[in-house]
């Protein structure tokens, strides 16, 4: 099965928050209100440091991801 590169998510427990869900390595969730990150899985010192560019890039693919969705849906 081919898999998006992201997802949005949302839950009734949290009506105020969107999430944005990265299913590529690194696998995380991204509340797009605070920014705040969960990764999916643990994630080696080492891997820390490189990711963290890579981090602020992914960051800014899922808000255009979004935007992008939220703009589709608007035209619906």
């Amino acid at each position: 099965m081919d898999l998006p590169k992201f997802v949005l998510a949302d839950n009734t427990d949290f009506p105020d928050n969107l999430f944005v869900i990265h299913l590529e390595y690194p696998r995380f969730i991204i509340d797009l209100e605070t920014e705040d990150i969960e990764f999916l899985e643990e994630l080696d010192e080492s891997e820390e440091v490189e990711l963290k560019e890579e981090m602020n890039r992914l960051i800014d693919l899922a808000a255009t991801f979004y935007e992008r969705e939220i703009t589709r849906f608007a035209e619906e």
